[in-house]
């Protein structure tokens, strides 16, 4: 028995270390942790779709709320996108603040630009369904804007020896970040890059749409940058048309 016990406790200890590893650093990274790699500075390259993800005007609501209400509200938003990015087959990298970091890839890229547009999509069904609740509760609402792009980056530890973080860095990271800021200003939930769109299959092609050419903050060079047609909204076939594109 005294054998059995201990058996159990270590089985026990790995799920809880798993189950933290998960929660706190993402389901990759701490799977990559867990199997060894925890020196700093050990990264790989890797192409990857990046989604990063703010609220909307989440600063003037957080002052019009009491203290109390604040980590709820945030706590609300942070579920329904964390969801659809893992619903999705999606990491998420970081949260930060409101904003929310993520990637998706794989061997086949257009595959991974798919499902971040299957994410998307289903974050929008489930901010739609919280945000029926909390008008019915007298609570504020809002949205979140997304943008999206594909590049490479450095993926691993990065930090201290005394701090380490499990993320992805380079410039595409520092792009994805522009091109949701941009969202504010052209009034758009969704912005990709042109090198998210070039990479989608034809059929993809055919749901986005160019918003025109712009210079990020930052950034040297401008880039053509889309948006979900207004018809996936408005026009029920169309909409049908797009999520059993998204399923497939």
């Amino acid at each position: 028995m005294p054998v059995l016990g201990l058996a159990i406790k270590s089985a026990q200890q790995v799920d809880i270390v798993r189950t933290l590893g998960r929660v706190y650093l993402g389901r990759d990274a701490s799977e990559q942790v867990l199997r060894g790699r925890i020196s700093r500075g050990v990264t790989e390259r890797i192409n990857a779709v990046l989604w990063y993800s703010d609220l909307r005007g989440s600063t003037g609501i957080s002052e019009s709320i009491g203290p109390d209400e604040i980590i709820p509200f945030l706590n609300d938003y942070a579920q329904t996108v964390i969801d659809a990015i893992h619903h999705a087959g999606g990491d998420v990298l970081k949260l930060i603040g409101d904003g929310v970091l993520a990637m998706f890839w794989g061997e086949d890229m257009a595959d991974a630009r798919r499902a971040a547009l299957r994410a998307e999509h289903l974050f929008r069904k489930n901010v739609a369904a919280l945000n029926k609740r909390r008008a019915a509760e007298g609570r504020p609402t809002t949205s979140a804007y997304v943008g999206l792009h594909v590049g490479e980056v450095f993926y691993g530890n990065i930090g201290s020896e005394d701090r380490l973080d499990f993320t992805v860095v380079g410039p595409t990271v520092n792009e994805v970040s522009r091109i949701a800021s941009m969202s504010h200003s052209v009034d758009r939930e969704l912005l990709a890059s042109s090198e998210f769109y070039g990479g989608l299959d034809a059929a993809g092609r055919r749901y986005l749409v160019s918003t025109g050419r712009y210079a990020l903050r930052g950034i040297g060079r401008a880039q053509d940058l889309y948006t979900l047609d207004p018809e996936v909204d408005a026009n029920e076939p169309v909409t049908g048309s797009y999520e059993r594109y998204l399923a497939n």
